[in-house]
């Protein structure tokens, strides 16, 4: 195995029971460290840059943990005030962080804090001393003119101050126009920060004005380099004889894809067969990207970068080019192409026995879609038209269902978490003017291919960990104890039997719990508190096992096309098949450089998200400013001293003011998650079915707000 780095010993020897302080030159005579001593400055320097060690006034080096010191990203809510999010968050609770103690940072700044107490016996408070990374180089927002300069007031109101523009700096730019401002000097106590325009995205009002500023705020980039595009164009768009050498030949299996009826960048496909009674033979075919994107060339650099497809509702940014995210790279129906298989053997417990993971050519021979599969599988007798077309793979199809229950029945037997609440579709028309939301379909044939996947991500993980291989895993950690327990408290005080425990809990344990609930009004409701006390999901080069999943080894293997985590295990995996790791340094290569690539992916992923799920929230918004007046029932999915949130039906989600209550005046009972009031005792309360009406939907803010109706037996 691959000596440790620098870093990783500076920290090693520093985490032991033992040390105390130290200078640098003392550690260098007591770990000791040896060989070329300008690495262990460079590495010592970006330790404590990074905030992984703190310097102090006497020139020695520590832990920030062990100085009561805790560096993490910083969280700021629209209120002023904020939160330190921990980077050991499943040791460590969040600190606190009040208005007068935020040292200028902003939101989602990287930042230590010194903690100070605890805040009424719960969260630690705090106060941040050091900005370690800005995160908000550029600020989408309405500039206004005032005089001899302006201001950026910014859509995310999160960031928590206005933007001082010079007016030499306006770049042409008038008021209510939304732009990009750029930031030139960082804020300070009693200081906002400056800026310069660096762009005019257009004027407030104007169509699709909103989703580019979702683009712009998320740093996404709109359009490929030239030089990426022009590298595209060099890839071929189709496989030639010769490449197929050292390759197992699968092109006359009958391999389908299963996808969306609208997707167009098709990287797995997938091959069942019944072994005997007992055995069923699964083969994961997943696009060969790497053999198209090499190490470091042009196209990787940018797909490293992007770090992932980004799905918006009436776009997709993709990590890759069309010419090969939708052609060579894309499993086409009776094209040939290039892949990478995991083909695995189960038995009737469904436990993988045997497994090869292989580089391959097949020939996809359907391109089927979840909807025509669910109903060959569902509702045959509805659909005569469907089982003459697809005849030939309908034994196939039962198969695979066979199959997928038995990898379901064995995951949930383990313990593994499922969470069942539907995301939301939006549906566009060809302006981009939401005119439908609807939960997005979860049924057999969905389920049956995640079962798939997941089990090739499992398989592949447990393969390369066990072997020592550097690698890169998909973990979840364990969530934080203070944060579950508080929100298994709350779920006691819905009437759902909790026990308690003397414990950590376990994922079957959350499971057991998410099935006690199961067709329940609460079920939505308790599912998203207890998704929102776990742990997120990251990417790691250590094999720490996904609790929610409870595997103890678990990848990203299967989507090459749309994130980079997978492109990147990819060549690991083929340059290990074809006997190049021992070669050329490429073991210290890829130790070298996993942690960054795991970092930048996890960075990525998040931004991805936050972007799509603004984009969702917006469209929400704009789809509800039409149905202003009207009436819906819902459930309450969130209670807070300023009202409590309703959810409809087709996912969209919006709040009921407390101001807006005019039978009482309403207090909130945090601890039980209701709000009672005060003269008639009227209780409102999580998972509540009720009556709303759209009062409002301000798209700019992503705001939906409803008024209560009381039904009528209530005002008899």
């Amino acid at each position: 195995m691959q000596a440790k780095s620098s870093k990783t010993t500076i920290l090693d020897f520093m985490r032991s029971s033992s040390y105390a302080p130290q200078t640098a030159e003392a550690l260098i005579e007591t770990i000791p460290i040896s060989g070329n001593l300008d690495h262990f400055w460079k590495d010592l320097l970006e330790l404590e840059e990074n905030g992984e060690i703190i310097k102090t006034r006497f020139g020695t080096y520590g832990l920030p943990e062990k100085m009561g010191l805790v560096v993490g990203r910083f969280q700021l809510t629209s209120k002023g005030f904020g939160f330190v999010i921990p980077d050991n968050k499943g040791e460590r609770p969040d600190v606190f962080i009040p208005p007068r103690a935020l040292g200028g940072a902003m939101n989602n700044d990287r930042v230590m804090a010194r903690v100070e107490s605890s805040s009424g016996g719960n969260k630690p408070e705090g106060e941040i001393i050091r900005i370690i990374t800005h995160a908000n180089n550029k600020i989408v927002g309405i500039f206004h003119q005032s005089g001899d300069f302006g201001f950026v007031t910014p859509d995310d109101k999160r960031i928590g101050q206005d933007i001082y523009i010079m007016k030499r700096h306006f770049g042409g730019a008038k008021t209510n126009q939304k732009v990009v401002a750029e930031i030139t000097e960082w804020p300070v106590e009693r200081r906002n920060a400056e800026g310069k325009i660096i762009e005019i995205l257009g004027n407030v009002g104007d169509v699709g004005l909103e989703i580019l500023s979702i683009i712009k705020q998320n740093d996404l980039p709109l359009e490929f380099p030239p030089q990426v595009i022009e590298a595209s164009k060099r890839v071929p768009k189709s496989i030639k004889q010769s490449e197929l050498e050292g390759r197992r030949d699968l092109r006359d299996l009958p391999i389908v894809t299963v996808d969306g009826d609208d997707a167009k960048d098709l990287d797995d496909a997938v091959y069942v067969k019944q072994l005997g009674k007992d055995e069923f033979l699964l083969g994961v075919h997943i696009a060969d990207v790497s053999y198209y994107v090499k190490e470091n060339a042009v196209l990787d650099k940018e797909a490293r970068e992007r770090g992932t497809s980004v799905y918006l509702p009436d776009r997709v940014i993709p990590m890759l080019p069309k010419r090969l995210s939708n052609g060579i790279c894309s499993l086409n129906e009776g094209q040939e192409r290039l892949a990478l298989s995991c083909i695995m053997t189960i038995n009737e417990k469904g436990r993988v026995i045997g497994h090869q993971i292989a580089e391959t050519v097949i020939r996809v021979d359907r391109r089927m879609t979840y909807t025509a599969v669910n109903a060959i599988l569902t509702e045959p007798e509805a659909h005569p038209e469907l089982l003459e077309e697809y005849h030939e793979l309908v034994p196939m199809f039962r198969q695979m269902q066979e199959l997928s229950a038995l990898i379901r029945s064995c995951r949930k037997e383990r313990g593994a978490i499922d969470f069942e609440f539907p995301e939301s579709k939006v549906i566009l028309d060809a302006e981009g003017t939401p005119v439908e939301i609807r939960p997005y379909p979860s049924n057999v044939a969905t389920r049956m291919i995640e079962d798939f996947m997941l089990m090739a991500n499992e398989t592949v993980a447990e393969e390369y960990c066990t072997r020592e291989i550097p690698f890169l895993y998909r973990t979840h950690d364990k969530p934080d104890g203070d944060r579950m327990e508080a929100t298994l408290t709350l779920i006691r005080e819905q009437g759902i039997k909790v026990e308690k425990r003397s414990h950590e809990i376990t994922p079957g344990e959350v499971q057991k719990i998410l099935t006690s609930i199961e067709g329940t009004p609460e079920e939505p409701l308790i599912s998203r508190l207890l998704l929102r006390s776990m742990a997120r999901a990251i990417y790691t080069p250590e094999c720490s096992g996904h609790f929610g999943l409870a595997a103890s080894y678990y990848c990203h293997f299967t989507s090459p096309i749309r994130r980079y985590p997978d492109l990147q295990i990819h060549r690991i995996i083929k340059d290990d098949l074809r006997g190049r790791l021992d070669k050329g340094g490429r073991i210290g290569k890829y130790s070298s450089i996993l942690q960054h690539v795991a970092e930048q992916s996890s960075a990525m992923e998040q931004r991805a998200a936050e972007a799509e799920r603004e984009a969702v929230k917006l469209k929400k918004a704009e789809y509800m400013l039409e149905h202003v007046g009207e009436e819906y029932d819902g459930v309450i999915s969130g209670v807070t001293g300023w009202g409590f949130y309703v959810e409809l039906p087709n996912t969209v989600e919006g709040l009921v003011h407390i101001m807006t209550l005019k039978d009482d005046y309403y207090n909130f009972d945090e601890e039980n998650y209701r709000l009672v009031g005060e003269q008639h005792g009227r209780v409102f309360r999580l998972g509540e079915p009720v009556r709303v009406r759209v009062r409002n939907a301000e798209p700019a803010n992503r705001t939906i707000d409803f008024t209560y109706v009381e039904k009528e037996t209530e005002t008899e």
